[in-house]
């Protein structure tokens, strides 16, 4: 029942169907995927097609970045690496001034709180499963909560052996053991926060990663599901990698670390929420999902609050199906205007328009499950 890691395979890079306003950046070259054959003392890459020079003096400053020792304060910080971010964010800018200057002559936007909204709630009176009596002060105390579980966005910058790749290629496994196992939505992004906030607050080896990843995914299931897999199956996930007892002492190493604070306000809860004001349109929320889920993958998603990530996932999605307009009911239960939607839906699309990184995140959304919400247009 051993779950193969993900593995590089060539195949043309395919997008899902998102407005044409997004696709105005060039596609670079096609990035080789890191698997996790064994994370044990090995972790062998593989690589698509023959190399490249670009591909080449990338590979390279990813090693100078990988084994690069701790920086002191003495030190000088690494000039080109944060040349490359900095002009990553003003390209993510100016996709957004831009994104923004559509709709700058468009009617007035919503406000959440002035604007006239529908009492939606008040036709749950009946439901005691909706608790409609509480519903208001429920969201109100979680955007305060999700504020205090944002990890730290700059946490890999304290990692001596990880990079941003590696988070990246971790989370794609986690998400072919969810899908095998069949978890709720809101266990694998509770994993993914566990990882994240152990990460911004402990230096992890990479031998160690996948223990982590594994450990972190044992614990979310068990909060989240009402009959959670067994050590015993996650550790054939890990194709036996590591022993029972150092899943377990790592489960309570996590669980030390966080403070045994496992209250994240999940991505999901505010989805359901907004799809609410939106008749739970099918399509709409399905797409939001997939949409959601890149939140887990894209590290520059990290400092997004997990209402913000899904207000921008429904405004993105119903502009892709052709629904443009942010009705009032939509701006009063996302708490957004559609004005703050914008720069994160940008990297949204940033990330949807680049080559596939992640084949288990992208077959998972090609299936009929989904609607096929990622396929070839």
């Amino acid at each position: 029942m051993a779950i193969d890691p993900p593995t590089a395979r060539d195949a043309p890079a395919r997008s899902p169907r998102i407005p044409s306003i997004a696709a105005r950046r060039s596609i670079h070259a096609r990035e080789s995927v890191t698997t996790f054959a064994r994370v044990g003392d090995r972790h062998r890459p593989a690589t698509r097609g023959p190399p490249v020079r670009t591909r080449q003096l990338e590979d390279e400053e990813e090693a100078d970045r990988v084994h690069k020792k701790r920086r002191t304060s003495s030190e000088a910080p690494d000039t080109e690496a944060v040349a490359a971010y900095q002009s990553e964010e003003e390209n993510a800018q100016a996709d957004a001034d831009e994104m923004l200057q559509l709709f700058a002559d468009s009617e007035p936007e919503m406000d959440p709180e002035t604007s006239p909204w529908d009492d939606l709630d008040a036709e749950d009176g009946d439901d005691p499963a909706m608790v409609s009596e509480y519903v208001v002060e429920i969201f109100k105390y979680m955007r305060e909560l999700e504020l205090a579980t944002l990890p730290n966005p700059r946490y890999m910058d304290s990692q001596k052996e990880l990079a941003w790749k590696m988070r990246g290629i971790l989370t794609d496994w986690l998400i072919q053991v969810h899908v095998r196992f069949r978890l709720l939505p809101e266990t694998l992004f509770l994993c993914v926060n566990i990882i994240d906030r152990f990460l911004s607050a402990r230096v992890v080896s990479l031998a160690k990663l996948q223990l982590v990843g594994i450990t972190c995914m044992l614990i979310a299931a068990k909060v989240e599901e009402i009959v959670a897999p067994s050590v015993h199956h996650f550790l054939m996930c890990a194709d036996a990698t590591y022993a029972e007892n150092e899943i377990l002492l790592a489960e309570k190493y996590v669980l030390k670390t966080l403070d045994w604070n496992l209250s994240f306000p999940n991505p999901v809860h505010f989805l359901r929420r907004v799809s609410k004001a939106d008749d739970y349109n099918v399509k709409v929320r399905t797409l939001g999902k997939y949409l959601l889920e890149i939140g887990c993958l894209e590290w520059r998603l990290l400092a997004t609050p997990p209402s913000l990530l899904a207000a921008a996932s429904i405004w993105l999605a119903r502009l892709a199906l052709g629904l443009e307009k942010w009705t009032a009911n939509l701006a009063h239960y996302s708490s957004y205007p559609e004005s703050a939607l914008v720069p994160t839906a940008c990297l949204m699309i940033n990330y949807i328009i680049k080559p596939i990184r992640h084949e288990s995140f992208y077959k998972k959304y090609a299936g009929k499950r989904f609607f096929k919400v990622w396929s070839s247009p």
